[in-house]
């Protein structure tokens, strides 16, 4: 495990801290479309994302969603450390987007590493200050933003986040994602694909130019 840790988090330059992970950490493989956190769990473990990509979401009562962003190789999700070190229910709900590989490492730890770990802690910081980036543009695009720019948005971050041009995925999913219709999100990809900007298929959109 030691060497999966030094290539998929390089930054983490102690080598105590490496050999501490290696010691504690599950590895765990999560399916495409598989839930690792659900809304109202208790957390006991942080995931360190060795290869793959989540989705991160916050739903309301309702069952009504909002896709907060995404995580890929070399980060974690700070709301799980968060609820880790306060011992809270989940308020958010992470998916496998395609085949992922984890480090889950057990809640316990985190205080020790945070006080003993320079690269830990600089790891956990950033990567606070990266997501609060993230989720005040995405409580932005809600508040602010037409749904035609939040569409062009999502599906450019979708296809950074996946790496790739064309990804299977509905209507259905883009709307509950967006907090909007599947009526509206369907009209506007379909005068997208007018302009030239995707090609539709059938549950799949293939990027062109946006």
């Amino acid at each position: 495990m030691h060497d999966l840790i030094q290539q998929n988090f390089p930054f983490f330059k102690e080598p105590e801290l490496v050999d501490a992970i290696a010691n504690v950490a599950k590895e765990v493989n999560v399916k495409e479309g598989e839930s690792i956190i659900k809304i109202g769990e208790f957390i006991k473990s942080t995931p360190l994302i060795s290869k793959g990509l989540l989705k991160i979401v916050r739903q309301d009562d309702d069952g009504n969603e909002i896709l907060l962003y995404y995580l890929d190789g070399g980060n974690t999700c700070v709301m799980t450390v968060t609820c880790c070190m306060k011992q809270e229910k989940s308020k958010i709900k992470a998916i496998a987007e395609i085949d992922t590989h984890l480090l889950l490492v057990p809640f316990h730890y985190m205080d020790e590493w945070m006080r003993n770990f320079r690269s830990w802690r600089n790891f956990i910081l950033q990567t606070y200050s990266a997501r609060f980036e993230e989720m005040l543009a995405a409580l932005d695009s809600v508040a602010f933003e037409s749904l035609d720019n939040r569409l062009l948005k999502y599906l450019s971050d979708r296809e950074h986040a996946l790496n790739t041009q064309e990804f299977h995925i509905t209507h259905q999913q883009i709307a509950q994602e967006l907090n909007s219709s599947r009526e509206a999100v369907s009209r506007l990809l379909k005068k997208m694909e007018t302009k030239g900007h995707i090609q539709l298929g059938r549950n799949r959109i293939k990027i062109i130019n946006i």
